[in-house]
């Protein structure tokens, strides 16, 4: 299993970020998943990357937290020992949630990359059931990054 992290840009402070945890916390959560096997890309950016890539991919002209580019729908989405997608994280929204939920920045963008892991398999939460779901999931995927 490979887990590349890009580093992000220099005009982003991500000095608190320790991505080699980030990266056994993704290879934890993915071995949680059954994809112990698989490939995942997570890319760290700021909020103008983003933007942009929110607004060329979903239509929506503003920064957001996480997106993911999933290689693996549809009659590939069980498919195992392949490159799952890219999870891109903004670290700026990343650092404003942490400071307003109190959480370290670390914790917050193992949420962010837990959330978009699960979209990358397919999990949504468009629905009341479905984000019931994805929550509960989120939870115990939590719950496997601590211990």
């Amino acid at each position: 299993m490979s887990v590349a992290v890009s580093n992000p840009p220099e005009h982003v402070d991500a000095c608190r970020l320790d991505i080699p945890l980030q990266k056994k916390r993704a290879r934890a959560v993915l071995r949680a998943l059954g994809h112990a096997k698989s490939d995942l890309s997570v890319g760290l950016v700021g909020d103008v990357e983003i933007r942009e890539l929110n607004r060329d991919y979903r239509d929506k002209n503003r920064a957001t937290d996480v997106l993911s580019f999933s290689l693996v729908e549809g009659e590939w989405s069980g498919f195992r020992g392949t490159m799952l997608g890219d999870v891109v994280i903004s670290i700026e929204t990343a650092a404003r949630q942490a400071r307003a939920r109190h959480r370290s920045l670390n914790e917050e963008v193992t949420r962010l990359l837990i959330h978009g892991i699960l979209h990358l398999l397919g999990h949504d939460h468009e629905e009341d059931e479905e984000a019931r779901t994805m929550r509960a999931e989120e939870r115990r995927l939590s719950t496997v990054c601590r211990s």
